[in-house]
């Protein structure tokens, strides 16, 4: 399995749908952080990502520090850092602002069907959310551009999505019994998907996680390490799996992901013992072994220099069972 794969199988990804909003011009919305938006839909959330489809219409999404970007019908976008952002029917507008004093309206658990009646013409935002473990997709939000946009108008998943979403949603099916599982499961989809042609696009020249995944002998690399974390691997034992030089892979690797081999190892061995601390009861003796440390004392050290206090102390604190 490659890499990519196996940080989206291990996060266990939680989406939703909670907007389905029908607004004519003039108008414009206000999107809180995610920070804010996991305390009133998902308050258990480490990590939220809203996303947003253009159905029907055309209309602007802007971050601060960056230009306004004009999305239309069939564009899908991502905010990956988890920013506060504006949309609007129309570049530099700023009132009305429809959705930042009206947040605590919004029901969690249901989509939420707003409509704001203007005289212009009609947009339609389909908009939900993604959580995510902030430490199993470091490497992976890290190398996402703040803006991920995606235009599945000519896609046949595209097509397939915006027929579904009309279906439940036009129609209210999403009420119906499992309407609400479905549609989670679609927002995972969606990013999945959105992930996958950002990766296809991304041109050559180019540094960071993503990039590594793309590249023949770092990508290989990279599916040794997550396929088994386990495994006391040495930069030799990864340079003799794909096929390299020692030297050659941990430069190439070391340029493009940003760090050594075994210092990528590390980083990801403590990011999935911190899950699995937070998420059962089992002892850290037994969670250091999982990952792949033979001794407790050498993973309490290295998991206090990650996280700043030791798993115990730790785990008080994050613990979700």
């Amino acid at each position: 399995m490659d890499a990519l794969s196996e940080v989206l199988r291990l996060v266990q990804m939680t989406g939703a749908v909670f907007l389905n909003a029908e607004l004519r011009a003039p108008w414009a919305v206000e999107s809180p952080s995610s920070d804010v938006l996991a305390q009133h839909f998902l308050p258990e959330a480490d990590n939220l990502l809203e996303y947003h489809f253009v159905m029907a219409g055309q209309c602007w999404i802007e971050l601060e520090g960056d230009e306004p970007m004009p999305l239309a019908a069939g564009d899908l976008v991502i905010i990956t850092r988890g920013e506060p952002h504006r949309m609007s029917s129309a570049r530099g507008i700023r009132e009305p602002a429809v959705m930042a004093a009206d947040l605590h309206r919004l029901q969690p658990g249901i989509v939420n069907s707003p409509r704001y009646e203007g005289s212009g013409e009609m947009t339609r935002l389909v908009c939900g959310y993604l959580a995510l473990d902030r430490k199993l997709c470091a490497p992976l939000l890290a190398a996402l551009p703040r803006v991920l946009r995606l235009d599945v108008s000519r896609s046949e998943l595209g097509q397939w999505i915006e027929s579904y979403l009309r279906f439940r949603l036009v129609d209210r099916l999403e009420d119906g019994p499992g309407g609400a599982c479905v549609l989670s499961k679609l927002s995972e989809l969606m990013f999945v998907e959105a992930v996958r042609r950002y990766v296809e696009s991304m041109p050559p020249g180019q540094d960071g996680w993503l990039a590594g995944l793309k590249d023949v002998y770092v990508g290989k690399a990279l599916a040794c390490l997550h396929g088994n974390p386990r495994r006391n691997w040495t930069v030799e034992d990864l340079a003799r799996e794909v096929g390299l030089s020692r030297s050659a892979l941990a430069e190439r690797f070391t340029a493009l992901v940003g760090r050594s081999p075994i210092q990528y190892l590390t980083s990801w061995r403590l990011a999935l013992a911190a899950r699995m601390m937070s998420t059962s009861r089992r002892p850290s003796s037994a969670v250091a072994f999982d990952v792949g440390y033979d001794s407790e004392a050498a993973f309490s050290k290295a998991f206090k220099r990650e996280f700043g206090a030791p798993p115990s102390q730790w785990r008080r604190i994050n613990a979700v069972v």
